[in-house]
């Protein structure tokens, strides 16, 4: 049998997955995410890829005037306590040009099919100037074994396919599609990420130093 796809997995994992950040890499996640936050106040957000909706949530919270979350997943949609959410994907979203003044993502852009069709997809719904703040699992993680999934209620477990693009593939692309890179970060085990959790011991001797996430800081450059 084959294993399933990334899109399968997500929507098995819809109805256990919760709204806030639930393991100590999500926590560290978000927390430098947030400390690159741009000014919301009266903005228009796009959450993307929003899966139950965190960001939106966020980006309401900044201040943000009408926050919209999209995301692939139906089951994902149906769980997110979003006014305005779209089903849609990252090559080909369903809004106009220039409808956002900001566009978040979390772990999510490296599924993309095609990162510069992606970005370049964001870069059109952004208006000139405007914000892009996104994270990815880092390639590295990936490369040295760190997998990502869930385990079903029946004691199942459930991986996400390898995928994601190098931290120069990411700059690479970001300049090819009109994007300024503002900041860069990425979040190491035992560096960012040190906080003591059951097993954590253990989890920093055999991670210590890697990159698990990276974070990335661009603004749109004029037509």
């Amino acid at each position: 049998m084959n294993a399933p796809g990334t899109h399968e997995v997500y929507e098995r994992w819809a109805p256990a997955y919760e709204a806030e950040p639930h393991n100590p890499l999500m926590v560290a996640e978000q927390r430098a995410m947030c400390a690159r936050f741009p000014k919301l106040g009266g903005c228009d957000v796009l959450d993307l890829a929003c899966g139950t909706g965190r960001y939106a949530r966020l980006a309401t919270r900044a201040g943000a005037r009408r926050v919209v979350g999209v995301d692939a997943s139906p089951a994902m949609l149906e769980r997110a306590e979003i006014p305005d959410r779209v089903r849609g994907d990252f090559t080909a979203l369903p809004f106009r040009d220039s409808s956002f003044d900001a566009v978040i993502s979390g772990l999510a852009i490296g599924h993309a099919s095609d990162l510069n069709v992606c970005l370049a997809e964001i870069r059109r719904v952004l208006r000139a100037g405007g914000t892009l703040l996104y994270s990815d699992f880092h390639p590295e993680a990936t490369r040295r074994g760190f997998k990502r999934g869930f385990r079903a209620a029946n004691g199942e477990r459930f991986e996400l396919p390898a995928d994601g693009y190098s931290v120069a593939r990411h700059c690479a692309a970001l300049g090819a599609t009109g994007f300024t890179l503002v900041d860069l970060l990425e979040v190491r085990a035992g560096f960012e990420l040190a906080d003591e959790f059951p097993g954590s011991a253990e989890f920093y001797r055999t991670w210590h130093g890697t990159p698990l996430v990276l974070v990335v800081l661009a603004r749109r450059n004029p037509p």
